[in-house]
């Protein structure tokens, strides 16, 4: 359950200004309660506390932007193509910051490489980091981003166009190919999204 002090009245106009619905609080202590998903944030006079499911969401909304993030990503399929999952982390000099993982249908491992690596992107610039070191163990989809490698798949293609405009959101960006044992907490996360 992520606390997070702050000014509460710049942090209800920087919900609004997402188009998140903001409702007076239920007690006396609550200045107002905002909801998106299965979280919900509660202020209080100096502090917000996200709770519920998948709190990151609004966490990214309401902390402040700025500084540098490592992103982790890995997606996988069981069958190529087949039923597939994505896992990803942020990870910034206090730890580990935000993850995530999903099922995500029926996708080739290279599909599902290309979808996690667009989720932690789509998260990183949610949080408002200018500046992403980005990580993974398929070297395939490292050195197309890089433009290394071309692609004749269409979808593949469209993914990476998708994957620069992200890019284009932060002031600087590297990507580079690690072991698994690097993209370990990724990989986890993937594979434990297949199990639940």
């Amino acid at each position: 359950m992520p606390v997070i002090e702050c000014d509460i009245e710049r942090a209800r106009l920087r919900l609004e200004e997402a188009g998140v619905a903001v409702e007076s609080g239920n007690t006396d202590h609550e200045r107002w309660r905002a909801s998106r998903g299965s979280a919900t944030a509660v202020a209080y006079d100096d502090k917000v506390v996200i709770q519920g499911e998948s709190p990151q969401d609004l966490e990214a909304l309401l902390r402040g932007g700025g500084g540098r993030a490592h992103l982790y990503f890995d997606g996988g399929a069981r069958g190529n193509p087949g039923p597939a999952a994505i896992g990803w982390v942020i990870v910034t000099g206090d730890g580990i910051v935000a993850e995530g993982s999903e099922r995500i249908g029926r996708a080739t491992n290279n599909q599902a490489e290309y979808a996690a690596l667009i989720a932690v992107l789509e998260a990183a610039r949610d949080y408002g980091y200018d500046e992403v070191q980005i990580r993974g163990d398929s070297e395939l989809i490292v050195k197309q981003v890089r433009g290394e490698y071309d692609t004749n798949n269409p979808e593949l293609r469209e993914k990476r166009v998708t994957v620069h405009e992200l890019l284009s959101s932060f002031d600087e960006w590297a990507i580079e190919h690690v072991p698994r044992e690097v993209n370990e907490r990724a990989d986890e996360l993937a594979n434990e999204a297949f199990e639940s």
